[in-house]
């Protein structure tokens, strides 16, 4: 198994994390996995939000090399012993791929994975070939636009020291590349725009899963989760997760009928 104290690519096994605000009970646990160059608190915002929502959130610096003997071990350090379920690993880019990886090879000594969400999957075919970091600015541009429209997210990457530039083009480590397609309740978000991982790629990947379901954010980039869209994302994953809670079939709580007024 690899250290992820002494891997060459990963900064500690160090979890980042958000608690629902005082006297809000918690509601389940998420983990999220982080992409090509990113690190946990990429994911700030998200984790805040979500915690507002009685969610108690970790976001790992996990990097794409790692397998997921190293993703769960890490995922059973941040949880702690006793997790309050559900239980849900959330990954962007390569951590959707870890995600499914994790979720297959979990054991009954590891904590219970209830479900994913598979942000902005990596592409799987057709990844590019690698390049050097570059902090050129039109390289940089390039980057940002194929990432997030979202004004916020930009300066926050664009002023990151630890964010790693140039990454998202990289290849997608072999490991991940192979099927992986756990038998759990699956959230797929996409964007409808992302220059990077083509649409039909993610749909076709919910449809293979055995309980997926399947979200599409229009004009959305590859970032969905820290996307111009976050906060209609991160409430439709709020009603996923509800529907999770009450029943793992995923039955709706709430219908929305439409009246024929004339």
């Amino acid at each position: 198994m690899t250290d992820l104290a002494t891997t060459p690519t990963a900064r500690t096994a160090t979890a980042h994390s958000w608690q629902p605000p005082a006297g809000i009970a918690p509601r389940g646990t998420l983990v999220v996995l982080p992409g090509r160059g990113e690190h946990g608190l990429v994911y700030e915002r998200f984790g805040r939000r979500l915690s507002f929502d009685g969610y108690v959130v970790h976001a790992l610096d996990t990097t794409p090399e790692h397998h997921s003997d190293d993703v769960l071990t890490a995922t059973t350090q941040a949880v702690g012993p006793d997790p309050v379920a559900p239980v849900v690993l959330i990954g962007s880019d390569t951590g959707a791929l870890q995600a499914l990886h994790a979720a297959t090879a979990a054991e009954p000594t590891r904590p219970t994975l209830h479900g994913l969400v598979l942000a902005g999957t990596a592409p799987t075919t057709g990844t590019g070939s690698a390049h050097a970091d570059t902090d050129t600015a039109s390289d940089w541009d390039a980057e940002l636009n194929a990432r997030t429209a979202c004004p916020t997210h930009r300066q926050k990457l664009t002023a990151d020291p630890d964010f790693a530039r140039g990454r998202l083009t990289g290849p997608v480590p072999h490991h991940l590349l192979t099927d992986a397609l756990p038998d759990v309740p699956t959230l797929v978000l996409h964007g409808a725009a992302d220059p990077l991982t083509p649409l039909e790629q993610a749909r076709t990947l919910a449809h293979r899963l055995p309980s997926a379901t399947f979200g599409v954010l229009h004009e959305g980039l590859h970032d969905v989760l820290n996307d111009a869209s976050h906060r209609t994302t991160a409430a439709t994953l709020v009603q996923w997760l509800e529907r999770l809670r009450a029943d793992a079939e995923l039955r709706p709580i709430l219908t929305i009928e439409p009246l024929n007024k004339r």
